[in-house]
């Protein structure tokens, strides 16, 4: 594609994520939990606009970790690192989950980057767009919109998405806030209030735990997988087990 082709593109962007905003400040979706597990990855469906819960690791394991998170909370971003080298260290020992709370009233950009990362995983790409967001976060997190919408689209190019048609296509559909609204419904029902939070095999990480991994000691929520995987006769890996002392 080239640059005039992602100039037209970036105007076109603009006016889609301000409407995708606009209508997730002025909707919270009525979903039905009846019968969803929401301890395990969920699968897609017309109530989550046909998108699965993103997963690293292996989603059906014993062990798995979720967090409801917001692109651009400070916090968060704070998390990344240590949850990003978690889930490279277990590997298919865990399942890791990542679901929509965009805190709309503290980061007006936050629904848009969820969009961004939703439209990217449609293209395959959920995970590269997830992890530039969060690594580039104080440059986007205070821009405009129009400059907001310039940035993703260059983290878009990035990330591997090709199809410029398509990714803003899935900027507009429907389907996206579907699947962010659908994420906070979930979070709502877990009684998430703030973001990072955290459950573990469907309990809440305390916030003491959490708080260490923000501020990059992820040594507290390593010993708590650590011991989950031994009540389930699963031996954590090696060099985890090194950093957190369990033997």
């Amino acid at each position: 594609m080239n640059t005039k082709s992602w100039v037209i593109f970036g105007a076109i962007c603009v006016l889609l994520f301000g409407g995708l905003i606009y209508f997730s400040r002025q909707n919270k979706v009525s979903v039905d939990l009846n019968g969803v597990d929401i301890n395990k990855a969920i699968a897609a469906s017309d109530q989550n606009g046909n998108i699965a819960d993103h997963t690293l690791g292996d989603p059906n394991a014993n062990v798995v970790l979720i967090e409801y998170g917001d692109i651009q909370c400070p916090s968060c971003g704070g998390a990344h690192p240590g949850i990003k080298q978690i889930t490279e260290d277990y590997g298919d020992k865990i399942g890791f989950i990542f679901r929509n709370f965009p805190l709309t009233s503290a980061h007006p950009n936050a629904f848009a980057a969820a969009t961004a990362a939703e439209a990217a995983g449609l293209q395959g790409k959920y995970w590269e767009m997830h992890n530039i967001l969060f690594e580039d976060q104080n440059t986007w997190s205070s821009l405009s919109a129009e400059q907001r919408t310039s940035k993703f689209i260059d983290y878009a190019r990035q990330s591997g998405v090709t199809d410029q048609a398509k990714f803003e296509s899935d900027l507009s559909a429907g389907s996206i806030s579907t699947k962010i609204g659908f994420d906070q419904a979930v979070a709502r029902q877990k009684e998430v209030s703030a973001t990072p939070t955290f459950f573990l095999n469907g309990e809440k990480v305390d916030s003491d735990t959490s708080g260490k991994l923000v501020q990059g000691d992820a040594s507290a929520i390593r010993a708590l997988i650590d011991r989950k995987l031994k009540e389930n006769n699963i031996e954590p890996p090696a060099s985890t087990a090194a950093t957190t002392g369990t033997n």
